[in-house]
């Protein structure tokens, strides 16, 4: 139940702390059976909310006749609840708890005073009883037990879907908590449609001290689909609880009543599936003309991936279609293509594949170099519940897949390294499907493979490590009008030619890249100034991957001095040995860790009297984090969670100017993890700003040290100054950036 849940519990005394210590793993049932043996059977133990600050607020909602009203108490334990509940009246009440040892110690404790009282060893994720069996579900502690943050939500999920299965409608869930924000991103979400929650505090103890205060969520399912918003019946301010955990309850209430909100007024939101299997969206297993719906797919737990898709029904319904239900996959490469990317587009794919119901799949970064038989394997049984009633009696859903937009591929390394993982360096010839010039151009890609193939950097090859654009305008021509030449003729010549390019740095093929220097914009005045007085903005970037950052900033600001850090030297070595990564005067790599390279930058100024970050010698302008994560557990692909904590947060505060950047570029799915980071930042930065990267998972956060901050509507005359200190030979590439800092958001 956790490190708070175990603290609440045994405040009572020093032998509770000692036998809670036992517990270790809350979904052990060995060492459930372990404590109850140990507690002895008339030893009650409440978790938290004992009857007397109870029985106020629950009474109160068990409105049915108590003679007739059925009560299930899943991981009953050894809880009085049940019992003063049969006391008060209501006798129809099932205990279930998987312990086999104090199912048995509660039976004889209570045959003989409570004989109508029943009693079953059961495990509450995998319930024995038929759909729609009770009036009321009363948990007390349950699914605060079930989802300990290091073990996931998959149990916790599995539980509240077993709540919603056994009872009936007009039933209510009942149950008490703590309400902390991980148990409450699960709740919140899977009482969404169909049923009206409310939120009550349940009063305290009298105590000289807050401390964490027990909640109790009732949510009623009603026979209708409809969505309402959660009703809370206290007033915030009024909660004497813990601080922290009067916040995190009131951010987590807000941001679920936000999203209902959007959902109410029908903006153009991403449904979670099982949003639309009640009814989100109306009737699935119909297909409605012309109907629209952005969706995520998978799980974690559950599927290996997770997927963005849509679902789109036919605008014409009368005419003949090939089949019900068909799966299009869109690999990552041309996701960004109109055809894939645009509402009018996508209509357009659907009259071609002459599907009545086209589900639209689109790939992105964590699913480059994933096999497509793999994929394929993965969607077919997250779609099968989007298919319409009729479709096909049952036969397989079939999946159309658009080309992965590479033309040629030829892999020139592969290497694994103890700290990366094992890693490739590939080049592709993209297949040139929207007429864009560059990507018919060849490119270096590099790609960590621990994190489901990400592809962590990408550079285009030259000839000689110049570009000028006649000339390969020119060559591809002649190439393209060669069509007699075999394929295995063609394969050769291009792998020959590949392994004489060079990759060039005046390009930015990171769509990333270009919106961490869009933020740049941010503090233009103040790099304006220090270029014309000809002094060097120290610039340090966190992660070297390929150096294909570092290495454009050093061409396009010479005002830059920059450091890049990187932890596994072999990373250098092919930075250096297939990227054309060069050392200088004005840039330097550290082979060191990151998070002790800003506390040694901060170590170093300890002993001199001007704080680091008022030192202009020493301070660092602007601090790019561009790191990606070898536990994808914390939900981030990129950064590492460390990167990320509020110590290491304030360290590159104090390391950065008085008019500092701090840039992070956050990779993740989760709106939770996305919320949780921002919020820290905010609690150490003056101001925030973000990007939101068209078509990538990719978040990139602004963090600025300065009490002065630039205005939303500043940002074009910023915009300009920043253009105007690039010193690019490309002005699509300065536009692509300058297109980029316009769309720069104030989260502060």
């Amino acid at each position: 139940m956790g490190k708070k849940k175990t603290q609440q519990a045994a405040a009572t005394s020093t032998s509770d702390d000692d036998l809670l210590k036992t517990l270790g793993d809350f979904t052990s049932k060995e060492n459930w059976d372990s404590f109850f043996t140990i507690r002895g059977s008339d030893d009650s133990f409440e978790w938290y909310a004992e009857w007397p600050q109870l029985c106020d607020s629950l009474l109160p909602l068990l409105q049915q006749p108590s003679s007739s009203l059925q009560i299930l108490v899943p991981g009953c334990g050894n809880s009085r609840l049940s019992e003063h509940l049969y006391d008060a009246g209501f006798h129809d009440i099932t205990n279930i708890d998987f312990s086999k040892v104090v199912i048995s110690d509660m039976l004889r404790r209570n045959v003989r005073d409570r004989p109508n009282m029943r009693w079953r060893v059961m495990d509450m994720t995998q319930m024995q009883f038929s759909d729609d069996t009770f009036d009321i579900v009363l948990d007390k502690g349950g699914l605060d037990a079930l989802l300990e943050p290091e073990l996931g939500p998959q149990l916790g999920k599995q539980y509240l879907s077993e709540v919603k299965r056994v009872l009936k409608s007009r039933g209510k869930f009942i149950c008490l908590t703590l309400a902390e924000s991980h148990v409450l991103g699960l709740l919140f979400p899977k009482f969404r449609f169909g049923w009206n929650v409310s939120l009550y505090a349940i009063p305290q103890k009298p105590s000289s001290k807050p401390e964490l205060q027990t909640f109790m969520v009732v949510a009623e399912k009603e026979n209708s689909n409809e969505l309402h918003q959660i009703m809370s019946t206290f007033s915030h301010l009024s909660l004497g609880c813990n601080p922290h955990q009067a916040s995190g309850l009131h951010e987590a209430l807000e941001s679920e009543n936000r999203i209902r909100g959007e959902y109410l007024s029908g903006s153009d939101i991403i449904y979670s599936l099982e949003d639309l299997q009640l009814g989100a969206k109306g009737d699935l297993s119909k297909l409605s003309p012309g109907r629209r719906v952005q969706l995520t797919l998978g799980e974690e737990g559950v599927s290996h991936f997770l997927y963005n898709a849509v679902l789109l029904d036919a605008k014409q319904q009368s005419g003949a279609f090939s089949f019900h239900c068909g799966i299009f996959i869109v690999p990552k490469t041309r996701a960004h293509e109109w055809l894939f990317s645009s509402e009018e587009g996508q209509w357009q794919v659907v009259e071609s594949s002459k599907a009545a119901r086209l589900i639209m799949v689109l790939l992105d970064t964590i699913h480059a170099n994933a096999d497509m038989e793999d994929i394929q394997k993965d969607l077919s049984p997250l779609v099968k519940p989007l298919a319409p009633a009729d479709n096909d009696k049952g036969d397989p859903i079939p999946f159309m897949t658009a080309s992965d937009g590479i033309k040629q591929r030829n892999i020139v390394y592969q290497g694994s390294s103890s700290l990366t993982g094992p890693m490739v360096i590939e080049d592709v010839v993209y297949e040139n499907a929207d007429g864009d010039f560059n990507r018919s151009l060849p490119f270096r890609r590099l790609i960590f493979e621990r994190n489901k193939g990400l592809v962590q950097s990408e550079a285009l090859l030259t000839r000689d490590g110049s570009f000028e654009k006649s000339i390969y305008e020119t060559e591809l021509n002649k190439a393209s009008s060669s069509s007699k030449v075999k394929r295995k003729g063609m394969q050769r010549r291009n792998n020959e030619s590949s392994s004489k390019m060079k990759v060039y740095h005046g390009y930015l093929a990171s769509a990333y890249h270009t919106g961490i220097i869009s933020g740049f914009s941010l503090l233009s005045s103040y790099l304006e100034g220090v270029a014309s007085a000809g002094n060097k903005v120290r610039a340090v970037v966190l992660g070297l991957g390929a150096g294909l950052l570092p290495m454009f900033l050093h061409g396009c600001m010479q005002f830059m001095q920059i450091e890049a850090v990187e932890l596994d030297s072999n990373m250098l070595n092919l930075a250096k040995d297939y990227f054309g990564f060069t050392e200088d005067s004005r840039l330097k790599v550290h082979v060191a860790d990151g998070i002790q390279f800003v506390q040694d930058c901060i170590d170093l100024s300890a002993a001199g009297d001007i704080p680091l970050h008022k030192n202009k010698n020493t301070a660092v302008d602007i601090l790019i984090v561009d790191v990606d994560s070898s536990d994808l557990s914390s939900g981030m692909t990129c950064p590492a969670p460390d990167f990320v904590e509020e110590s290491f947060l304030r360290n590159v505060k104090d390391t950065l100017s008085e008019q500092g950047l701090f840039v992070i570029n956050l990779v993740s799915r989760s709106p939770a993890v996305k919320d949780m980071v921002v919020s820290r930042m905010k609690e150490v930065f003056s101001h925030l700003f973000c990007l939101q990267l068209e078509g990538e998972v990719n978040l990139v956060i602004f963090g600025l040290c300065s009490e002065s901050c630039i205005k939303e509507d500043d940002i074009p005359a910023a915009t300009l100054r920043l253009e105007k200190l690039l010193d690019s030979k490309h002005p699509e590439i300065s536009q692509s950036i300058t297109d980029a800092a316009k769309k720069l958001k104030c989260l502060s």
